[in-house]
Order: C-alpha cells, then structure tokens, then sequence
C-alpha cells in the first residue's frame, strides 16, 4: 500500500486529546502552525518538533502512522530541501569544503543553502504532522460541527456557515476515498503488465495516465452519487439539527488559550 495516505482517517482511542473538545483543538492548531511560521531559531522549532511527538505519544497515535502520513510531501520535501541547498555562488575549481561543494563549476551546495532548506523541510513536515494529528483524534462530525459553531458569528452577514462546514468534512473524508481508490487503480494496473518505477520520466509519467484517467472517472460519478444522495434527503444547510450541543467549560477554554498565547509569543519572538 504504498500509495495509500493515512491523512483523514480517525483513530479511535480514550486519550486526553480525544477526549478535548474540537473547537479547542482547532485553536490549538491554528496557533501552532501560526507559531511553527512566525519562528526562525532551529531550537524553537526543535521545540515545536518535540512537542507534536509528544503530543502523538499523549494521544496514542503510533509515529509510523504520522510517518507514512509523509509520504506523498516526498517529492515537496525533496524539492524543498535542493532548491535551497543548490546554488551558483561557489568558487568554480574549489574542493569541497565546509564552504560548499562544487558540482558543476561554480554550480553546488552550499552549507547556509543547505540548513535553509532543511529547515524549510521539517516545517513543512510538522505543518502536515500537526494537521493529521487533528483529524486522527477527532471524528469528522465533530469537526464539520465545531467548524459551524466557531463559523457561527458569520451567520449575521448571510455567509454560508452550514454549507463551509459541510464541504470542509466532504473534503476531509474524500481524501482517504480518494487514496484507497488510486491503490486499488493501481493494483489493477500493475495485474496488466503497468510498470510505474521503469523507464524515464517521460516514461513513467504516461505510465500514470491508465491511473488518473479512471481515478477522475471514478471520483466524479462517487460525487454525483453524494449529491442525489443529499438531494434525496432534501438537504438544504439551513436549519441543521447537532447530536451534540455541549457548551466550552471554562478552565480548559483558558487553558487552551494561555497554550495558543504561549505558541504565538514563541514564534514572534524565536
């Protein structure tokens, strides 16, 4: 299943963050990723780091999960981590050295190139990891009905609440949908003699083209089933019923609070 993304999916647990309201998990969240792009210190963000697999370790979500959450940002990460690190600002005829290494003339990597893009790297995975975390300990529900309940004060200027939240959770669950059907593509494919990792890179892309033609196929006819699906319930985003109401208590608001201060002062700071 080497395709297949883990993002989306839900992880079913009795832990602290599971138990954690989503509204304040999607505070928490937004003031992470907030501090995680104000930062510029490599030990704040190895902080930062260090508190997300901390936080997976508390919600007893297996890091291997988180990890192969990873893999379709390889190719992002890669070319994160080159486009920073290459450079033509070297001396040309120069042995490498901790100055730089020479490729190609005055063409290579340079060391302040390199920690640049390494940086760079490990904020884009922590950004995705902190996302993921998010939806492995809280059910789409929950998230489409926090999202409509913090959206809730737009309402007076006639945005569409209801409806953002809906397409948010219908995003969320097609992912998954949408990876387990591209593996599937992809296995058939491979039955039939499709080779994905031979040849060049033209070669490799048209091998792709029997994948993505059926994938969108597939896609579109799942979504106009939804849609007859929700018009046969008449289905209209006014006037939602929630299973669950439950107002914020007080003390974990102001937790959750003086955490999100906490992340933001760090990132302006650090």
């Amino acid at each position: 299943m080497a395709f297949l993304s883990s993002f989306g999916q839900y992880v079913a647990a009795d832990s602290v963050l599971h138990r954690l309201d989503a509204r304040l998990k999607l505070l928490l969240l937004v003031a992470y990723l907030a501090g995680l792009f104000l930062i510029q210190s490599p030990w704040c963000l190895a902080f930062f780091v260090a508190l997300l697999i901390g936080l997976y370790l508390l919600a007893e979500v297996p890091l291997r999960l988180a990890l192969r959450g990873l893999k379709p940002l390889i190719v992002i990460l890669i070319f994160t981590l080159l486009a920073n690190s290459l450079s033509f600002s070297l001396i040309a005829g120069q042995a490498p050295s901790w100055s730089g290494i020479a490729l190609i003339g005055s063409f290579g990597i340079t060391p302040v190139g390199f920690q640049r893009g390494l940086f760079l790297t490990i904020r884009i995975m922590a950004l995705f990891s902190a996302s993921s975390l998010l939806t492995y300990t809280t059910p789409l529900v929950d998230l489409s009905d926090a999202l409509v309940k913090l959206l809730r004060p737009l309402a007076r200027w006639r945005v569409p609440t209801e409806d953002i939240a809906m397409m948010f959770s219908i995003a969320l669950r097609f992912i998954p949908l949408t990876a387990a059907e591209a593996e599937r593509i992809m296995v058939a494919q491979s039955a039939r003699g499709a080779r994905f990792n031979q040849g060049g890179p033209l070669t490799r892309v048209r091998a792709w083209i029997p994948v993505l033609v059926p994938l969108f196929v597939r896609l579109f006819k799942r979504a106009d089933s939804l849609a007859a699906a929700m018009e046969s319930r008449c289905y209209s985003g006014q006037q939602r019923t929630h299973l669950a109401s439950a107002g914020l208590r007080l003390l974990p608001l102001l937790v959750a609070l003086v955490l999100a201060a906490a992340l933001i002062t760090l990132g302006v700071l650090f």
